[in-house]
């Protein structure tokens, strides 16, 4: 810690003491953190849009609110699910990431033909059977194994009854019913998806008595954007929020084409200085850059609106217009 004192003189005024209190160490620390960069491949955009990515944020944060209660029900044990993210990255990527062994359940979603994945450590998986079966949850140092045909069936059952909560998170986002479909152990021998196609990932973190734990649930992004953008583009009006909008949008129309407008015809405009506008007088000849075979322009708000041949109507002049200009009016 460092201080600084800043006095003046007692002859002056009555003397004011400033004190200045500085945490170096945490400046110095500061300035020596440097995030590192993150490849991006702009070839293959990964970037889930803000507005998506806080409604996906939303329905898994309820579906970790039910898996942690159906957890605490079924294991007998207090059990907690807090979503850590949800991040948009590529199939390849996401295998990366997880270790050379652990329970990777694989499911289907009925909508489409795609394939998600439920992401459990191996320790974990044995650990909820040791719970089911009565044990006291003790967490045991052996090898990664895989499940007995009795404890994939455990397994099973109990994924199952949880993924189902994912309709119910999801039904104000898209329709979406995920259920069990097989278990796999290595995820370097698992093309649930292309490689290179994306998909969400989100990161769960499961606390267990004083047992922690990390999970992932993988999903297609296809499958939850589609929906989402297609239903961007839909008219959810109702017939008679449609009519009054057809209504409000005619009577706009004819007040419009009612409304006064200036409208001037003009030659092509002319640059000169401002020292042979001051010295004008009367009798003195301008001459116009414009051709006698060129038509005049039509304005409105100093926009032209139509070309025209300068005439007469009767003892007034007039403009016969020759040529309308195609623009948005």
């Amino acid at each position: 810690m460092r201080t600084q004192h800043s006095l003046i003189p007692a002859a002056t005024v009555p003397m004011v003491l400033f004190v200045t209190v500085q945490d170096t160490a945490r400046s110095s620390a500061r300035r020596q953190r440097s995030g590192q960069p993150e490849a991006y491949d702009f070839r293959r955009p990964m970037t889930l849009a803000r507005e998506h990515g806080r409604v996906f944020e939303m329905a898994f944060e309820t579906f970790a609110r039910q898996w942690g209660t159906q957890l605490t029900s079924r294991l007998r044990v207090m059990v907690g699910a807090t979503l850590d993210g949800v991040e948009m990255i590529s199939y390849d990527e996401y295998v990366r990431r997880l270790p050379t062994h652990t329970t990777m359940v694989l499911c289907s979603v009925e909508q489409t033909r795609a394939t998600a994945v439920l992401q459990i450590p191996s320790d974990t998986s044995l650990l909820w059977i040791d719970y089911v079966l009565g044990g006291p949850g003790l967490a045991r140092e052996e090898a990664p194994r895989e499940l007995t045909e009795i404890e994939t069936t455990l397994i099973t059952d109990m994924l199952s009854s949880a993924l189902a909560d994912l309709r119910y998170a999801f039904a104000a986002v898209v329709p979406l019913d995920v259920r069990v479909r097989s278990i796999q152990y290595n995820p370097q021998f698992v093309q649930a998806v292309p490689a290179s196609e994306a998909v969400l990932v989100a990161t769960f973190t499961l606390l267990m008595g004083e047992n922690s734990t990390t999970t992932t649930l993988m999903l297609p992004a296809d499958v939850l954007l589609a929906p989402m953008r297609a239903g961007e583009g839909a008219d959810t009006r109702s017939a008679a929020e449609l009519q009054s909008h057809a209504t409000a949008r005619a009577t706009v129309l004819r007040t419009v084409q009612t409304v006064p407008v200036d409208v001037s015809v003009r030659m092509t405009p002319l640059t000169i200085h401002p020292r042979d506008v001051i010295h004008l007088a009367v009798g003195e000849v301008i001459l116009l850059n414009h051709p006698v075979s060129r038509p005049l322009e039509v304005v409105v708000d100093d926009r032209v609106m139509a070309r025209g041949v300068a005439g007469n109507n009767g003892r007034q002049l007039a403009c016969k217009v020759v040529h309308a200009e195609e623009n948005e009016r």
